[in-house]
């Protein structure tokens, strides 16, 4: 997908959502996982920073991120291990 239709799409999202308006409750919530997903790349990306020394990779997409943003450090840390004895 190319970066001008994305920006277009969220564009035209903020521009609907102006103009209905939109409930707060709903909104917050995606807001919240949505600030979690991303922590959970960051956590993901200090451990790949640190962790190349010992043979650590954990791949960052959309699936390890919301695991290891919902879960925390304890999330992380499973994903280490899955990736390290499992595949």
């Amino acid at each position: 997908m190319s970066p001008v239709i994305v920006i277009a799409a969220i564009s035209g999202l903020i521009i609907l959502l102006l103009a209905t308006g939109v409930p707060i409750k709903p909104l917050r919530f995606v807001g919240q996982v949505a600030i979690k997903v991303m922590i959970g790349a960051l956590f993901l990306f200090f451990l790949n920073a640190f962790g190349s020394k010992y043979g650590i990779h954990v791949p960052i997409n959309l699936a390890t991120s919301s695991v290891s943003g919902i879960l925390g450090i304890p999330g992380v840390v499973g994903l280490t291990v899955i990736q390290m004895w499992v595949l």
